[in-house]
């Protein structure tokens, strides 16, 4: 997912919005838990909507209920909330265009400062789903300089 989300930028290619690098709003909920509620199940009345807005997924442009391919080619980054809307419609049954892939030098999703809060924040959280992200935002920076 991680190289997906380098690959397009950031950018939910459906809308075109900025999207954020999935751990950081995890540990922006461990430091402003009050303000910036997580919830596990993704509940919207429990956790802040930023999630649903700002949280990247996958999707198929073609969707594979239809006979698109689960292949890279068929992925695109978009934000939760557009994923749930999108579901296994076409985008041209929803008149929706794609827009370009965003530049990773332009905006990285904040996934810079994700890796430097992991490495010099003695308190932040090193629970396995943050160490996962973490080592898949390492593997694909080598990758990708």
């Amino acid at each position: 997912m991680t190289e997906i989300f380098i690959r397009d930028g950031f950018i939910d290619r459906y809308r075109g919005t900025r999207l954020v690098y999935p751990p950081v709003l995890r540990l922006l909920s461990h430091y402003l838990e009050g303000e910036f509620p997580y919830h596990k199940n993704g509940k919207m009345s429990e956790g802040h909507i930023a999630y649903w807005e700002l949280f990247p997924t996958i999707d198929h442009v073609d969707p594979v209920a239809r006979g698109g391919a689960d292949t890279k080619e068929n992925w695109v980054c978009c934000s939760m909330l557009t994923n749930s809307i999108k579901s296994n419609w076409t985008l041209e049954q929803l008149q929706w265009k794609m827009h370009d892939r965003g530049d990773f030098k332009v905006w990285d999703g904040m996934t810079v400062w994700f890796l430097e809060q992991m490495s010099k924040d003695p308190n932040a959280p090193k629970t396995p789903y943050l160490q996962k992200w973490h080592n898949a935002a390492k593997s694909a920076m080598a990758k990708n300089g």
